[in-house]
């Protein structure tokens, strides 16, 4: 085990967080900009009119890639392992 493997397993980990993240927060980001918007042009300072559309929104898109991102992650667990299987060799 060099330096070399322990930054791939880094780097393989950032790119598998930032891959199984990104629906979520660019739904988060979305929304947030259009339920701003929609405050700000109809005066509305409500902070459950800001919460609850990003917890639907979210929800939606959990449904939506939830499988996608479950096999990416199982995907990652299992090279994980196999390489874990591997350092004692």
């Amino acid at each position: 085990m060099d330096s070399s493997f322990v930054l791939y397993l880094g780097r393989h980990t950032l790119e598998t967080t930032l891959l199984l993240s990104a629906p979520i927060l660019i739904t988060c980001i979305v929304v947030g900009v259009v339920v701003t918007l929609f405050q700000a042009v109809t005066s509305m300072r409500d902070m459950t009119l800001s919460i609850v559309p990003k917890l639907v929104a979210v929800g939606f898109v959990m449904l939506l890639f939830g499988n996608w991102m479950l096999g990416v992650l199982l995907k990652f667990t299992i090279e994980i392992f196999g390489l874990i299987q591997n350092v004692g060799r």
